[in-house]
């Protein structure tokens, strides 16, 4: 609750003397909460925001303002100088507005130093609901540390005073994998030798184990013969594979194969960060 005080001053043939002091409270009937869909991101993302108001007085609000600072925070350039920089980009378009769960106009967003939506209302004894998106893109920390805390605030001139909410996410902390394939040569005699390779990354920040049971499966046609893996440069050990040479199926063990993580820098001058992702390379080469 917010307090407020009042003093008056009598005045009279010159005299002047003071009132007591009157004391008073202002009972706070709006609430809010910020929720956001997944706990987790990766650069890239879109997360889904969810700004849900509760007007528990008999007095509707009709000009209250929201404005999302977007994740913002300040670091250092290489130089030492401070800059604000900002995780999260609004995607056009996507807000939705609803009171007592009936769906209102969008709202106009203004996109300065975060976002801003004005002219929002709340029923008397009712609620409302604002669901945006913004996509997770270059200035977010994709490293193991990696935070964003996207705060949100609620004001205009019916309030006594603003109402914040915070809501955050961590970076995503498991392997994040694809693979590529490629053969060469990519034409080849008959009962000549064929190299096929797989190249797997890793654009996590969390390293793939062996507890994570890595595998890859494949189905040769032509099946081959007399095959040889290297995994990483290194001969694979054939206890970490299993190979048909009748119907050319193809499988590591798993957890037989371990992805490192991905490396992350941030740009001393534009604050952006990039990745290199973990790599390993599988290589099978056999006859045809």
């Amino acid at each position: 609750m917010a307090t407020f005080t009042n003093q008056a001053v009598l005045s009279y043939n010159g005299i002047t003397t003071n009132s007591n002091v009157a004391t008073g409270e202002i009972v706070e009937v709006l609430s809010a909460s910020k929720d956001v869909l997944s706990p987790e991101y990766g650069t890239g993302d879109t997360a889904t925001y969810v700004i849900n108001i509760v007007n528990s007085g008999s007095t509707p609000f009709t000009t209250l303002s929201v404005r999302d600072d977007l994740g913002a925070y300040t670091d250092q350039t290489g130089t030492g100088e401070e800059r604000t920089l900002y995780p999260l980009t609004y995607v056009d378009g996507s807000i939705r507005y609803y009171q007592n769960g009936v769906e209102q106009a969008a709202p106009a967003v203004t996109q300065t130093a975060g976002l801003t939506v004005r002219n929002i209302g709340v029923p008397a004894g009712g609620n409302t609901t604002l669901i945006y998106q913004a996509r997770v893109n270059e200035f977010a920390n994709p490293g193991t540390t990696g935070t964003i805390t996207n705060t949100a605030t609620i004001d205009g001139t019916e309030l006594a005073a603003p109402i914040t909410v915070t809501e955050t996410m961590a970076a995503r902390r498991e392997p994040y994998l694809t693979i590529l394939k490629s053969v060469a040569p990519r034409q080849v005699a008959e009962n000549g030798q064929i190299t096929y390779t797989f190249d797997i990354q890793n654009l996590s920040n969390t390293a793939a184990t062996a507890d994570d049971n890595v595998q890859i499966t494949d189905t040769f046609q032509p099946v081959l013969s007399n095959i040889t893996v290297t995994y990483n440069g290194a001969v694979l050990p054939a206890a970490s594979y299993t190979y048909n040479e009748t119907t050319g199926e193809f499988a590591t063990t798993a957890g037989a194969l371990t992805v490192p993580a991905a490396t992350f820098t941030q740009n001393p001058t534009t604050g952006a960060w990039t990745s290199v992702p973990g790599s390993a390379v599988l290589t099978i080469t056999g006859t045809i």
